[in-house]
């Protein structure tokens, strides 16, 4: 069964606002390599709007919908997002947009990688300090390997 994006989210936030974590799979692109679209689990948890920390990812609320995006820096009153798929495109956001913090990752071998491990935070702040130029290089071999492989996700 298919669901609107807007209802389920909606109970997402709902389950967050009790003080629940809440497990989705991940859909899209846009946190690629380090998050794969239908194949991994993200597992977030309730945040707080007044510490948000630069290079954590968030979901947060943006023009209506909802995205799972890295906290790329802070200016003023300003969240400045970014997904790690996307060396362009940013979103501006308000503290009080954020919805939940990504606790952890699931792979779909079973795996669970917590986000606040060293592994992670070092695969992450590798792929962030990378020049725009070398993610895209990167991202488009991605996409042409799972285009001749067949393969779903990254």
């Amino acid at each position: 069964m298919k669901i609107s994006n807007e209802i389920f989210f909606e109970e997402v936030e709902r389950l967050l606002g009790e003080g629940l974590e809440a497990e989705f799979l991940l859909r899209g692109f846009s946190m690629r390599p380090l998050l794969r679209d239908g194949r991994d689990r993200v597992i977030v948890a309730p945040c707080t709007a007044e510490d948000p920390l630069e290079g954590e990812v968030y979901l947060f609320r943006y023009r209506g919908r909802h995205f799972l995006h890295r906290l790329h820096r802070i200016e003023g009153e300003e969240l400045v997002m970014r997904g790690d798929g996307n060396y362009r495109l940013e979103e501006r956001c308000k503290a009080t947009d954020l919805v939940a913090r990504l606790r952890c990752v699931r792979r779909p071998s079973g795996k669970v990688i917590d986000c606040s491990s060293r592994s992670w935070r070092t695969k992450s702040a590798i792929w962030c300090a990378l020049p725009a130029i070398v993610r895209r290089v990167i991202l488009g071999v991605l996409r042409r390997v799972k285009k001749l492989t067949g393969t779903k996700g990254n």
